[in-house]
């Protein structure tokens, strides 16, 4: 037995990252297998949708403290300052999504109605049904892979290699690769989606911040404007665009993504601070 524990030990100071990114992939599967058996004979998921947050939660947790370190690395607390970024991101995720609702509804000429009998409950209930797909997702691109990544290389080529995971992710579906257009828009949209939650990680120091904004977004798409009208949407549009040509939709795809990756360099540039700062570090 102790044979075996000085080989895994020799292993993870020979090569330190690479072990670590097997031994969280190893445990990230277990996780969704563990998830998958629970949700399958324990009905709980129309109630309590949080159990693979809450086992991926648990395998971040587990690595850090391998590493020595607890989830105050992703700023993953329940502290005023972590709650006040996740609140900041849900305001911002949403209000993002709509200005470039916006946007497309003046390059297209769509137009747009108040749904006047919208179910107030089902509205705010997805925020509760969205957060857990959320939290997993930031978990899994921006979590602790994310941060050793960066510590491993740099903080680019961690963009660059979690963007494409990320977008490979959401175009690898067989109803994505159906649609040309859609594939190009997913190809341009989801790194520039990965841009925006990373920059905001990186800038704040918590994932909570990331994690709203990803929340605010989802929300808004789902929820505040819609393209087809249903009774869990405030807004919906009453004329949807057609692209016709590839021209006419790739301006679309330079608008929309042009407005989110201002958004990312506003955050990027938001003075910090420096008091604020050093009382965050040394809590």
């Amino acid at each position: 037995m102790s044979s075996i524990v000085q080989t895994f030990q020799a292993v993870f100071q020979k090569w330190p990252y690479v072990a670590r990114v097997i031994l969280t992939m190893l445990l990230i599967v277990a996780a969704f297998i563990i998830g998958g058996l629970i949700e399958k004979n324990i009905p709980i998921k129309p109630y309590f949708p949080f159990t693979g947050a809450l086992l991926l939660l648990l395998v971040t947790w587990f690595m850090y403290r391998f590493d020595g370190k607890s989830l105050d690395e992703l700023g993953l607390n329940l502290q005023g300052r972590s709650l006040s970024f996740f609140m900041l991101g849900l305001f911002l995720g949403a209000a993002a999504f709509i200005i470039a609702k916006g946007l497309r509804m003046l390059y297209t000429g769509e137009g747009f109605e108040l749904h006047k009998e919208f179910d107030w409950q089902l509205v705010l209930l997805g925020l509760y049904y969205i957060l857990p797909m959320v939290v997993v997702e930031e978990l899994l691109y921006r979590g602790y892979l994310f941060k050793k990544t960066i510590e491993k290389s740099s903080v680019f080529w961690a963009n660059v290699l979690f963007s494409i995971i990320f977008m490979l992710v959401h175009v690898i579906d067989r109803e994505v690769l159906s649609n040309h257009g859609m594939v190009l828009f997913y190809m341009v949209t989801i790194p520039v989606g990965h841009l925006l939650f990373a920059t905001a990680l990186l800038k704040s120091k918590t994932l909570m911040f990331p994690i709203g904004l990803h929340l605010g977004n989802n929300w808004a798409s789902i929820h505040v404007i819609t393209d087809m009208k249903n009774d869990s949407s405030l807004i919906y549009i009453t004329n949807p665009a057609s692209f016709d040509t590839w021209g006419y939709f790739i301006g679309f795809i330079v608008i929309w993504n042009a407005f989110f990756l201002l958004l990312t360099w506003l955050i990027w540039k938001w003075p910090v601070d420096a008091r604020a700062e050093l009382k965050f570090e040394n809590e």
